[in-house]
């Protein structure tokens, strides 16, 4: 009984008093201390009080201000960037930017705007970029040219536009960004295009308009940084009516197959008089494609031929000899000798991602292509039981490699020999079989980065990564390690200059104290979604400011002893751990609130143990772990029976030896 007696009293002596702190939450969510503040969507009617006049940055959208006059956002002096996307604002009054002359950017998307004063938009020194999307403008008139002298960017998208006539008073010397995206212009005439003259390096945007003329002409001598015509049926109208301008870039294409009648060599003479440097034709038809086609490709260097349907490439393709990158994503190839390579011997970046049919690498169909420097072959159900060296002859100066999310493939040592100066090489997501004791990558002495994510790799293989002497980026994550474990000796020894790790989702355990030794110049550690326990982080003991993600793990106690390796590291992140909350862990506790500056994920560090704070910030905890007013009296009371106890026990001694003498 006096055993149990002792128990209870000790632990009601020693129990902790538990509550939570929970700090006032601010209306506004803040970004950035005293400058960035995000009010969206939280049904406003006002600036509140608790944004603090030094606001910079302001996101405001979907509240409610149908208008808008000069004394709305007047306390807000230092504004620079203001949001009111979908704020039904219908009236914005005279002189309503008044007190903000830095103000840079002003977004008024999806607000039906009735009036905007002549001056409404007076006040800022250097107005640069206005959002009118979605505000049911119908002609440019509707905007006042008041202080636009400085407008770099102006975006017009989804309205009721029919003409791009501007006032004559309306300043465009400084415009780099016109954007008229889904409105309904189907004409451009010479006046239209002369008004824009004063500008240079313009990117125009006449996306989903379906231009149906332009007047002869029209952009004859003009130069653009890239003109967009995406959703326009006929080709030939554009391209005649580009003739004699220049651009870097020509979008043609669409994000949606279109009725069209096909792409014949007739539709792209216009080419052949204007000068193109990128050109996009995504998601259109060709019909007949011959080696002529591109005949007045002269001077692209850039073609992207995304989901165009096409199951070959013509040989001897005439006008594509200086073509630099080829985009053939989404197409239906059946092998990879189909493209034809030889057509484009200056090619520095292939991209055939996604291809609709399964791909076949066949044997050297890309050699001829001596300076191609990027190549994206993913998403291709690619499948060689011996890759890769037959498949890339000759491409010694890749340096990017995409082979993932493809079949299994089959690696024998150096297979990849043929492209010594690979510096990233992304096989993520495709099955790897390593049919020899050596390293696949062993000659890849210029590799940087190398993605394995997914690949269900034999991690035990210790010579699986040796020769790569530059690695500076490896991710391994979904690998499983043996016993769910990191031992001493393992694969990651033999890359010393690592510098950014990813283990996550690896199934691990444990690892062991010196697994991590050898890799002194990391600066970014992910163990996330494993299962490891709180001693784990005595492994990296040796690293210092690192990123640290040990985010939904099993980490319930920290040990006092580990909190020295946790203080030299710059970002840590413990959120969705199974966090102990009670005395036994308050040491970690009290240095966690401490140093909240080094945490991410703090809304996601809670508490799972004791019951009645689970769910708990741990931020908003505050454990007592010292000895309570009922712990002292029955503390008093304790050593008050102790002491009769001890009095009793040597008067009973005492009285024993006299009777024994």
């Amino acid at each position: 009984m006096a055993p149990r007696v002792s128990c209870f009293l000790l632990a009601v002596l020693f129990s902790a008093s538990c509550r939570v702190i929970t700090s006032l939450d601010w209306m506004c969510s803040e970004k950035e201390a005293n400058k960035t503040y995000n009010c969206e969507n939280l049904d406003l009617r006002e600036i509140p009080d608790t944004l603090p006049d030094t606001t910079e940055f302001l996101e405001f959208s979907f509240n409610f201000l149908p208008t808008i006059q000069n004394t709305t956002f007047s306390r807000l002096t230092n504004l620079i960037f203001l949001d009111l996307t979908r704020c039904q604002i219908n009236w914005v009054h005279e002189d309503s930017f008044q007190s903000h002359p830095q103000l840079d950017t002003i977004v008024l998307t999806g607000n039906p705007l009735i009036f905007m004063a002549e001056t409404s938009l007076n006040g800022p020194k250097s107005l640069k970029h206005l959002f009118l999307i979605q505000t049911g403008i119908s002609s440019l008139d509707f905007i006042p040219t008041h202080n636009l002298e400085n407008l770099e960017s102006l975006y017009l998208g989804s309205n009721h536009i029919s003409s791009i006539k501007f006032p004559e008073s309306f300043p465009t010397q400084n415009l780099k960004v016109l954007d008229f995206q889904n409105n309904a212009i189907h004409y451009l005439s010479r006046e239209d295009i002369n008004v824009l003259k004063q500008a240079t390096n313009l990117s125009l945007n006449f996306n989903g308009n379906d231009i149906k003329g332009i007047e002869p002409g029209a952009f004859h001598s003009k130069v653009f940084q890239s003109l967009n015509f995406g959703g326009t049926l006929n080709l030939s109208v554009i391209l005649n009516g580009l003739r004699n301008s220049t651009t870097q870039s020509l979008w043609l294409g669409t994000y949606q197959e279109l009725d069209d009648q096909g792409l014949t060599s007739a539709m792209f003479e216009g080419l052949c008089e204007m000068s193109v440097e990128s050109i996009n034709l995504q998601q259109h038809h060709f019909s007949g494609l011959s080696s002529t086609t591109f005949r007045c490709f002269t001077g692209v260097q850039e073609l992207d031929l995304t989901a165009t349907h096409l199951d070959r490439l013509p040989s001897g393709i005439e006008g594509l000899s200086s073509l630099k990158k080829l985009v053939l994503n989404v197409n239906h190839f059946d092998q990879l000798c189909q493209i034809n390579a030889a057509s484009f011997p200056s090619l520095t970046d292939l991209y055939i991602k996604g291809n609709v049919r399964k791909l076949d690498l066949g044997a050297g169909c890309l050699e001829k292509l001596e300076n191609l420097q990027k190549l994206d072959l993913s998403h291709s159900d690619i499948e060689a039981s011996d890759c890769c060296n037959l498949q890339l002859k000759n491409l010694r100066h890749l340096q990017y490699l995409n082979l993932s999310h493809n079949e299994p493939l089959g690696l024998q040592s150096q297979a990849f020999k043929e492209c010594p100066r690979l510096e990233l090489l992304d096989l993520a997501f495709t099955h790897l079989r390593v049919n020899a004791p050596q390293s696949p990558f062993q000659n890849l002495h210029f590799l940087q980065v190398l993605n394995l994510s997914h690949c269900l790799l034999d991690i035990s293989n210790q010579h699986l990564l040796a020769g790569l002497p530059n690695l500076r980026h490896l991710n391994l994550q979904s690998n499983s390690f043996q016993e769910r474990s990191i031992p001493e000796t393992n694969l990651l020894q033999t890359v010393g200059s690592l510098e950014i790790l990813i283990l996550s989702s690896c199934d691990l355990h444990s690892i062991d104290q010196q697994a991590f030794h050898s890799l002194g110049k990391m600066s970014h550690v992910d163990l996330s979604h494993n299962s490891l326990p709180g001693n784990s982080i005595d492994a990296l003991s040796h690293l210092k400011g690192i990123y640290l993600n040990l985010a939904t793990n099993r980490i319930s106690v920290i040990p006092p002893h580990l909190l020295p390796v946790l203080s030299q590291q710059s970002i840590i992140n413990l959120s969705h751990n199974p966090l102990d909350c009670t005395c036994s862990n308050i040491h970690f506790i009290t240095w966690y609130k401490e140093n909240l500056h080094k945490f991410e994920g703090s809304e996601e560090t809670t508490c799972a143990n004791p019951p009645s704070l689970r769910g708990v910030k741990l931020s908003d905890v505050e454990l007592s772990c010292g000895i309570t007013a009922v712990g002292m009296f029955f503390l008093v009371v304790f050593l008050f029976l102790l002491t009769i106890l001890l009095i009793f026990s040597v008067k009973h001694l005492l009285r024993w030896k006299y009777q024994h003498i």
